[in-house]
């Protein structure tokens, strides 16, 4: 960035130098967008069990002497310890300790994920504690997950008639004593409505990994100069199975072409997958 664009955003040479030092130590490879002015930049953080995270932070014009805010998808932040000293790599190391931290929260939401008719959220995140089960005849339970605690007996509401909701409100009000956190949520719900609870019908597709992971939409825009891909769906998903994130063949190949470690070979890009930074390769289109 010359000096005159500096000038222009209010930012000094200095503030730009360290900030490209302290993205080197933490790796390009992990930036997922800055702006302009270096103010607001993105890192993708893979947790221990390969769970991928987007971390925002915007930094202030005195930075480091003034403290970072950040983002992240997170049922609840961390409390950021910073100093005069502190660095971007402080940052993602205390994040990336506070989503280790939360492993026990989202491998229980798997758990209710995989296991029982899911109908709220339709696409699942990180930062959601909270799921809407099919409890069959027009009745459905919503479960709050805490994220502290997440195998304890969680807070829930039910929907549906009046008459059925009575119902499963006076099971749940007579059998909860009877949920042991050492149990999975299958069998603690099982003995609070004397029932197994119904499964999501056969074939019923995973929309979760329907959306892209770049641009966040199911389907392109219907525009001439996407030519096939005009108005298509998403194309290509993430191999790793912790990850299997899904994405439109035209937006990964061009999020690989702005990475400098991508490699090319005829029509094939070779790099990473933007979420868990598996190896991933995508076949591109040739036309101009």
């Amino acid at each position: 960035m010359d000096s005159s664009k500096e000038r222009k955003l209010g930012i000094s040479s200095s503030f730009c130098r360290r900030i490209y030092s302290e993205v080197e130590e933490v790796g390009w490879e992990h930036l997922v967008h800055s702006g302009k002015d270096m103010t607001l930049l993105s890192f993708r953080v893979v947790d221990n069990k390969g769970r991928a995270h987007i971390l925002e932070i915007t930094l202030d014009k005195n930075y480091p002497c003034c403290p970072p805010s950040i983002s992240a998808d997170v049922p609840y932040n961390f409390n950021l310890e910073w100093s005069s000293n502190s660095k971007l790599r402080d940052i993602i190391q205390q994040f990336h300790e506070h989503v280790n931290k939360l492993q026990g929260f989202w491998s229980a939401l798997d758990d209710i994920d995989r296991t029982f008719w899911v109908t709220d959220p339709k696409h699942s995140q990180h930062a959601i504690s909270f799921r809407q089960i099919n409890l069959g005849n027009d009745c459905y339970i919503i479960l709050s997950i805490n994220a502290s605690d997440p195998r304890c007996l969680p807070e829930c509401r039910f929907l549906g008639s009046d008459f059925k909701v009575n119902v499963m409100g006076e099971l749940w009000k007579r059998n909860c004593k009877k949920w042991a956190k050492d149990k999975s949520f299958l069998e603690n719900l099982a003995r609070i409505f004397d029932t197994q609870l119904p499964q999501a019908p056969h074939g019923q597709k995973n929309e979760s990994e329907v959306e892209c992971g770049i641009c966040y939409a199911q389907y392109l825009p219907i525009d001439d100069e996407l030519g096939a891909s005009s108005g298509s769906a998403t194309d290509f998903t993430c191999e790793n199975g912790n990850c299997n994130r899904g994405f439109h063949t035209v937006c990964l190949g061009d999020w690989l072409r702005s990475i400098t470690t991508t490699r090319q070979s005829f029509d094939v890009l070779f790099g990473n997958c933007p979420y868990c930074s598996d190896p991933v390769a995508v076949k591109i289109s040739t036309r101009k």
